[in-house]
């Protein structure tokens, strides 16, 4: 029993080391048990002027006042989590039953009561959608219990920079600049459509505006800025409440005033209003068929014990 012990607290051991030391450029993960694999793309460290410049005519006063920003090296997913990664973690069997997912009087996602397509399809490539803020980032606590790796939804300041990409201008607001890279009123004929269609930002990073609005990590707050330390580093707000928290990018459903790297959403109960369910489910958006997300990691992994209060904070 101790070379047992001692076997696997080595394993352990080494494993933690290779997660510490992989080399920091992108790379893709498959879902073990699966063939389904994403891309992740690596952001590196850098400072940037978050929310929206003064001369900004289309800027909203929560995108002010504008205050430059440090960030740590991280990755992000290439695209919004596609039905196939979602489904991997809907259809496993093997969900443990904890405390920080007792949701809905069962231990794993409920069946929808709708068709949350709406009728638009669920190809494996389109992207999850009528997501929760819950969903998604309990869907990142398996995913680490499943590859070791901590994986979670990105902060908004993460969000703002990687969406400019290396760029103090967001996309062209014209429709016209704007269809090549999302799909939003205009171009999206009413439905969400497969990720990685349209061409992908300076990252590499693919439907960052339109398609899908996708969840960041942060609670929202419209004073946010206001509040925000010029040079603050790895700037987020913890969650404190369940409305509002913040989503970004916009989707097929928004015009282009949407469709800003800077545009702060915040989230409402409306979006779940009409869920029959008793009590309403953490999981689904019945109104909220324009939500999905998308995951990051940071470059330096948090330990165990960070790791698991970190998901209780966000899963109570």
């Amino acid at each position: 029993m101790k070379k047992n012990y001692l076997t696997l607290a080595f394993s352990s051991l080494l494993f933690t080391f290779h997660v510490q030391a992989q080399k920091f450029e992108s790379y893709e993960q498959t879902i073990p048990g699966t063939n389904v694999n994403f891309k992740m793309i690596a952001i590196p460290a850098g400072s940037f002027m978050l929310g929206s410049n003064p001369a900004d005519s289309k800027k909203e006063q929560d995108e002010t006042p504008q205050k430059k920003v440090e960030l740590s090296a991280f990755w992000i997913e290439e695209h919004e989590v596609t039905f196939a990664e979602w489904d991997a973690f809907f259809k496993n069997m093997d969900v443990p039953q904890t405390k920080a997912i007792a949701v809905d009087a069962v231990s794993r996602p409920t069946a929808q009561y709708i068709d949350l397509t709406w009728g638009m399809g669920r190809d494996p490539k389109q992207p999850a959608n009528s997501m929760s803020q819950q969903a998604g980032i309990m869907y990142c606590k398996w995913l680490y219990e499943q590859t070791g790796i901590f994986y979670r939804l990105p902060t908004e300041a993460e969000w703002e920079y990687a969406c400019r990409a290396g760029n103090d201008k967001p996309v062209s607001n014209d429709p016209n600049s704007l269809q090549e890279y999302g799909f939003f009123k205009n171009n999206s004929g009413g439905k969400y459509h497969k990720v990685m269609q349209l061409k992908p930002n300076a990252f590499g990073l693919y439907d960052m505006l339109g398609n899908l609005s996708e969840w960041t990590l942060d609670q929202y707050n419209p004073t946010a800025y206001e509040l925000l330390a010029a040079g603050a580093k790895d700037p987020s707000t913890p969650p404190a409440g369940k409305y509002p928290r913040v989503a970004r990018g916009g989707s097929y459903l928004d015009e282009t005033e949407v469709l800003r790297c800077t545009n702060r959403i915040a989230s409402s109960a409306e979006w779940n209003k009409r869920d029959p369910q008793i009590p309403k489910s953490r999981w689904w958006l019945t109104d909220g068929m324009h939500m999905g997300f998308r995951i990051a990691r940071p470059l330096i992994q948090p330990s165990k014990e960070e790791i698991e209060k970190f998901y209780a904070s966000y899963l109570k």
